[in-house]
């Protein structure tokens, strides 16, 4: 907050150009002095099934992540160690409420050659080689993923899928709103116009960082895992064993329909992902748009024998219209040999996925309308995620479902 108070534009007008930008100087010197000494102090050792990593200059610390919790590994490269040869791993670990040990920053080679091994001690893969191939190293590129690619997204339906958001049609007026204060007030001072630079970029930020880092997104089928690769001004390789997929869910926009889009994400055990909103800390991408077919596909490579489209999803009875008189004919469930299915929305439409091995508690829930009309929702919780539930439905068939739900998911674990 005091380095946001200092580089304000108050604080230009106040102090002056000369002084501000020595200020600015000075800020960046330190953050450039505390980054090499935090670096320079940073290190990390491979025990057995451990992994240690040691930081710190006047305080030593030293964390120990046994690698069984592993759920994921990425691979992330801002612009400037894209121009540099280096990389920053990111290891997401069961219970971890933010991204555990971010090792920043090694080489591209050392990054690939430690996200292999820690994957290959973790029992998710098999472990590459040391090393990557030189040309990798010289590029500064990540080199192709290993596998098979399953799908490359068309850059220019990522453009037209954001065009096709609410954010995008209320973007003009965001931006003339930000136009008119400034006409309005009719002051055309540096101060001035700079502060409607900054309101402005604040409104075109999102849907611009959106498409920034989905660009060139490419998902590859690699051993038991996915492996996503995807980014512009910082790229990012993703790694997670499809045994830490929580659940997968199908997304239908409004507008997306016209053309037969959808959206894929994943919801993995342990992994400090924020809302789906939040394009800097989104760590579920599976498909950021597609045809059908393609979300097909790729449904049935993470959950084998899972075809969404052909789900027979059951109604909510009739009388749940009281509640959702709109929502009502378009919720459903259903308890297919594979995943616990749960469709619901009117606007954007959902399908959530649930595997039965991953479900890790049910209930049943009734709110006071729904104990005079008989209802229930059943939730099916699975780990660190959001799980799913089916809203509304009869209270004998909710305690049927439960029990179903527990004895499916009872069984699933013990033939893992």
């Amino acid at each position: 907050m005091v380095i946001v108070a200092a580089l304000s534009w108050s604080t230009l007008s106040r102090i002056g150009l000369g002084w501000f930008a020595l200020l600015v100087a000075v800020l960046l010197l330190g953050a450039v002095v505390l980054s090499v000494v935090s670096w320079y102090y940073t290190g990390y050792h491979i025990v057995g099934r451990e992994l240690r990593i040691h930081d710190g200059l006047l305080w030593r610390r030293t964390r120990a992540i046994p690698l069984e919790r592993l759920q994921a590994v990425e691979v992330v490269r801002p612009l400037l160690a894209q121009l540099t040869g280096l990389a920053e791993l990111r290891l997401e670990v069961v219970g971890g409420g933010k991204t555990e040990a971010p090792l920043a920053y090694v080489s591209l080679a050392d990054a690939v050659a430690l996200r292999g091994r820690l994957l290959g001690l973790a029992g998710h893969a098999p472990q590459p080689p040391v090393g990557v191939a030189p040309e990798a190293v010289a590029t500064g590129t990540p080199p192709p993923a290993r596998g098979r690619l399953l799908h490359a997204v068309v850059n220019r339906d990522l453009l037209i899928s954001q065009l096709l958001t609410p954010q995008a049609f209320f973007l003009p007026f965001g931006v003339a709103f930000v136009l008119s204060q400034f006409l309005y007030e009719g002051s055309f001072s540096f101060i001035a116009v700079a502060s409607t630079v900054t309101a402005t970029a604040g409104v075109l930020l999102q849907p611009v960082r959106r498409v920034l880092d989905d660009w060139d997104f490419r998902l590859a089928r690699e051993d038991n895992a996915v492996r996503a690769h995807n980014g512009l001004l910082e790229t990012r390789a993703q790694t997670v064993p499809l045994d830490r997929v929580q659940a997968v869910t199908v997304t239908w926009p409004l507008l997306w329909r016209v053309k037969g889009w959808l959206r894929l994400r994943m919801d993995v055990a342990g992994y400090a992902a924020g809302p789906e909103q939040d394009g800097r800390n989104r760590a579920d991408r599976l498909l950021p748009v597609g045809l059908q077919d393609t979300g097909r596909m790729i449904v049935w490579e993470v959950l084998p024998g899972v075809d969404f489209a052909r789900l027979a999803l059951t109604p909510p009875p009739r009388r749940a219209r009281w509640l959702d008189p709109l929502v009502q004919p378009l919720l459903g469930a259903a308890l297919s040999p594979e995943v616990f299915a749960v469709r619901s929305g009117l606007i954007t439409r959902q399908l959530v996925l649930v595997p039965y091995a991953r479900i890790q508690s049910v209930r049943v829930v009734q709110g006071p309308v729904q104990r005079r009309l008989g209802l229930a929702t059943v939730h099916a919780d699975t780990a660190g995620g959001s799980g799913a539930a089916a809203h509304n439905r009869d209270l004998t068939e909710a305690w049927a479902m439960a029990a179903e739900l527990t004895a499916r998911a009872r069984a699933a674990r013990i033939t893992r």
